[in-house]
Parts: C-alpha cells; sequence; structure tokens
C-alpha cells in the first residue's frame, strides 16, 4: 500500500500534468487574443513543467547519494593553499 505522502504526489504530479495540458489545448485552441495573455500562459506552462521536473527528480535521483561527503575526482578547488 503507499504511503500518504506517495498518494499526494501523484495527485500533484497528475495535477500539474493536466494544467499543462490545458494550457497547450486553450493556446492550440486559439484562446489567447494578445501578447500580454500568450506570455502569461507561457509562464504558467514553464512553472508547471518544472515543478513536474523537481519533484520527478526528487523522487528518482540519478546519483548515488550515499557518498555525499566524498570530494568528486574531477573537481577542481580554488583557494588559498594550506602550507
Amino acid at each position: 500500500m503507499l504511503s500518504e505522502e506517495t498518494v499526494i504526489i501523484h495527485k500533484l504530479q497528475k495535477m500539474l500534468k493536466e494544467q499543462y495540458q490545458a494550457i497547450g489545448d486553450n493556446m492550440i485552441g486559439g484562446g489567447i487574443d494578445n501578447m500580454e495573455k500568450y506570455k502569461y500562459m507561457m509562464g504558467q506552462a514553464h512553472a508547471y513543467l518544472r515543478i513536474s521536473q523537481e519533484i520527478s527528480s526528487l523522487l528518482n535521483p540519478k546519483e548515488d547519494k550515499k557518498n555525499d561527503t566524498e570530494r568528486p575526482e574531477n573537481v577542481v578547488e580554488f583557494g588559498n593553499p594550506k602550507g
């Protein structure tokens, strides 16, 4: 059984997807009559997409987080050398 938090997150993702789709449908259907409305709707669409992507990346991290304290080999540190 899914936890209450997981159910909420999935409902939120579904709502974001539906809102994003509704904006696209409205734009394709000719629901824009001026540039201000176009910019507003584009801003909304970008916000919904960004939030959805952030939720997905939080739920499915691509990197192994167990060694966060170790410095990766390909990182160059700048600063005062200890000596």
